[in-house]
Order: structure tokens, then sequence, then C-alpha cells
């Protein structure tokens, strides 16, 4: 058996395996002026409550950029929940 990535699925596979739409927000201290705060906001499709992605992506940041971390803010939403979508095999057109 296959094991398919989520970089090979469309994002509506995606969706109907359980990903969600996750957006954060990272904030981080300038690497020359420690006082002041700036922010990036990233979004992605991920899979709660692990969140591989996301963790993956702090981990790259705290290896690799200079910036430090302030705090990181995020929110995840299943865009297609099992109640949600059903499969439709034909559609009528009534008058």
């Amino acid at each position: 058996m296959t094991h398919i990535t989520s970089q090979e699925m469309s994002e509506t596979e995606m969706m109907l395996s359980g990903y969600g739409l996750t957006f954060a927000e990272f904030t981080y201290r300038m690497p020359d002026y420690k006082n002041v705060l700036n922010s990036f906001s990233w979004q992605l499709f991920d899979l709660a409550p692990d969140y591989p992605k996301l963790f993956k992506f702090i981990e790259f940041w705290q290896e690799n950029i200079e910036g430090p971390l302030h705090h990181v803010r995020f929110s995840h939403r299943k865009m297609i929940a099992p109640g949600e979508w059903r499969n439709c095999v034909g559609e009528f057109t009534v008058h």
C-alpha cells in the first residue's frame, strides 16, 4: 500500500481526509532591535490536534531565523465536516 503525502493530494482530497485550514500569527522580536515586535501570518492545511506542519515550521523558525519568537497564536477550522458533504450523482432541473 502506498502512502500519499499531503503534497500529492488536492485541497479537496485533503479536506475529505481530515485536514483543516490552520491560520497562525507569529509575533517575534527584531534581531537588531529586541524591544520591537513584528508579526508574520501563515496559512496552510494541517491535521488537528497534532498540527505536524505547524510545529515543524516553528522548529524551523527557532533553528534558522534570527528573530526570536515572542508568541504564536493559531486557529484551525475543518472546511468540510462529515455531515456537510454528500456525493451527488445527478441533478434535475424543475421548471
